[in-house]
């Protein structure tokens, strides 16, 4: 019985550009350790700017999104991280909306509505429009539009 080859290189062209995405997810898994003190400094004090500016962001969500209690999810993580804003179903199927608050609440709901929602929901993607610093908010609370 012949081994089975991994990679079936038509060409020396294909072989060459598959061993060197190999060694890119190789290098990519490797976690990266600052040893140099100023390299973790930065990092702190760029969270520091961060911290105390608001942020808006839109939102859609694709998927199993209606009739299982997205809308109703949504509002309630959004209000637990502090987050104001909006979400209604559209006419396409998805929940789109928009949120308001401060970078690290907001990235939190960006990876919970990627990939949480409500428990009977199916994500597909989530799309995010860039985050836009604001000087105050728009909205006094997060609310379900119908």
């Amino acid at each position: 019985m012949r081994p089975r080859r991994l990679i079936e290189a038509k060409s020396p062209d294909v072989f060459i550009i598959c061993s060197a995405l190999l060694v890119c997810y190789v290098s990519l898994a490797v976690p990266i350790v600052a040893t140099d003190e100023s390299a973790c400094n930065r990092e702190g004090k760029a969270a520091e700017e961060m911290a105390g500016k608001l942020f808006a962001c839109d939102f859609e969500v694709f998927g199993i999104v209606q009739g299982v209690f997205f809308r109703k999810y949504t509002q309630k993580q959004a209000t637990s991280l502090g987050l104001k804003g909006w979400c209604m179903n559209t006419r396409d199927g998805t929940v789109k909306g928009q949120m308001e608050g401060e970078a690290k609440p907001v990235n939190e709901m960006k990876h919970w509505l990627q990939t949480k929602g409500s428990p009977t929901s199916r994500i597909d993607k989530a799309v995010f429009s860039e985050m836009k610093e604001i000087s105050k908010y728009s909205f006094n609370d997060f609310s379900v539009k119908r």
